[in-house]
This record gives C-alpha cells, structure tokens and sequence, in this order.
C-alpha cells in the first residue's frame, strides 16, 4: 500500500485523528492536469484534506465535494471524494505561474486568492448538506480548520503539505485531521495544543520519512494512539464513454441534431481527469435514436 490513509482515536476516545500520506495520488493528479507547481501544491493539499475527510462519511455511496471559490489567477479548485479513499478534482487555470512567498516557498495563498469554501456532502439524505465558509488565509489547511470549528462545531488542526522537486514532480504529499470530542478535559486540549504548535511544517516530516503513523504519533505525542484502520487511497475518477454518452443523451434533440449537422466528430473532456473521448458522427446519430 503505497498511499493510505489511517482513521485512529486517543485519550480515550476524546481525540479522533486521521493521517495520510499522498504522494502518488497528487503525482497522478500533475501528470492528468500538467499543473504548474504551485497550481500542483493547492490541488494537492486540498486533495488530502478531501480524502481524509471522504473517510469521515460512513455510507458507500456517500460523496463529499470541496469546492475553492476565489478570485486569484487559480481560478478556483473542485474535488470530490468518496468513503472508501477515491479522490479526484481540478483547478481552474493549472498553468498559473507566480512569484515565491516571502518565505521562498511556492505562493499557495496568491495563487488561490480571497474568497469562499463550501463543503457539500451527499449522503443520500433529500438534501445534500451545505456548508460554507469565507477563506481565512487561502493556504488551505487553516481554512479546512475553521470550517471544522464553524460550520460543524468541532474543534480541529488540519496540517496539509507538498513539497516539489526541482524536476515539477511530485516529491512528498500528505497531511493530518485532528479533532476533539465534546467531552475532551482541558489537560487533553492543552496538551494537544502544545503538540500542534510545534509542528512546523508537514512536509518536512514527511522528507524525514515520517508514515501516517508515525505522523499521527508525533501529533498525539504523550497520547494513548490506538489505530482503527488503513484505508488505501487514490485519485481516482470514475468517468467512461458510456457516463459522458449519457451526459450527451440529456442535452436533448435539438442541441444533439446541431452536432450532427455540423459534421464533425465532437471531443468532450472530462474535468475531474482530463480525459477526452470523442464521438464521431455515426455514433452521435446512434445517440440521438435514444432521445426521446
């Protein structure tokens, strides 16, 4: 198992932690989008923090959307997630380019901009439920962080990292979720407290070798970890001919009659992976006998 994710609990069940190391699925999300290397770093941090919180969701058919809204040169980055640890998203310009930070470090903040988060989850309910939270720093980790703590009342620290090599691949990804329960005593907060603040950087753990054990370890140091599963994750999209067909058969008649008219075989992609399929004129005509 090459990326996974852990689901553990300690203090007595008074933490509930998560932890993941993603460097292949981020890698496969580059090379699908050819992103530039901070448009790689935001889609890769919001890509971990989904697929952990994708294994908070309980029901095999439940899907959570993370959606960036924000006015940087970015232009935005979607990923959906499922239970089982499938992840798959987008940004809206993967070519953006801009100068480091203050700290040297790849800009991630000015690439996505000022703006809002919304957290949609579908769990089969009439309604999917909503959540929406304006950016505090756009640096997405801290933004996850103050979602938890508004919009699901649950007191939280979400660290999320990329690191680059000097080549645009994918050199380490991964991150940590973790939350108090209701009933956490004040020495386990402070302790926990003490514990975040001396983590610097998520990505030099990982660059020291670090596993999502041992990250959660160092996280809930002076802590009782128990881990209650490995989840392998992945990116993942779960796009086909025969679903974009489908897309194709809802746009109706009319619209469908256009295209054939035209000519000309029709190329659509899909956003998630940026895979093309193309039909051609024969199949466009096969497609419209469907329509009713």
């Amino acid at each position: 198992m090459s990326d996974y994710i852990i689901r553990a609990v300690a203090a007595n069940r008074q933490i509930r932690a998560f932890a993941a190391v993603t460097t292949d699925l981020v890698e496969t999300a580059r090379k699908d989008h050819n992103t530039s290397p901070v448009a790689t770093a935001a889609l890769g941090r919001l890509l971990t923090g989904g697929a952990m919180m994708g294994t908070m969701m309980k029901g095999e058919k439940d899907v959570l959307t993370l959606q960036i809204k924000a006015g940087g040169p970015l232009q935005g980055i979607t990923v959906t997630a499922d239970s089982q640890g499938n992840v798959k998203g987008y940004v809206g310009n993967p070519d953006v380019c801009i100068p480091a930070n203050s700290k040297g470090k790849l800009d991630v903040a000015g690439a996505v901009g000022v703006g809002f988060m919304n957290v949609i989850k579908d769990m089969g309910m009439k309604e999917p439920y909503l959540g929406q939270v304006a950016l505090q720093t756009s640096e997405i980790a801290e933004d996850l962080t103050y979602y938890f703590a508004t919009s699901e009342q649950v007191p939280s620290a979400v660290g999320l990292g990329v690191l680059m090599n000097k080549n645009n691949t994918v050199r380490q990804a991964g991150g940590f979720i973790v939350q108090l329960m209701p009933f956490a005593e004040e020495s386990v907060i402070s302790r926990l407290e003490q514990n975040v603040a001396k983590i610097s950087s998520v990505t030099s753990l990982l660059e020291e070798g670090h596993t999502p054990e041992s990250l959660l370890e160092t996280v809930l140091d002076g802590f009782d970890v128990e881990i209650n599963d490995r989840v392998p994750t992945q990116f993942y999209c779960n796009c086909s001919k025969s679903r974009v067909e489908k897309a194709l058969i809802s746009i109706g008649r009319k619209e469908l009659n256009e295209m054939i008219q035209e000519g000309k075989p029709v190329e659509l992609n899909c956003h998630f992976c940026n895979t093309n399929y193309t039909f051609t004129v024969e199949e466009l005509k096969e497609i419209l006998r469907k329509c009713k």
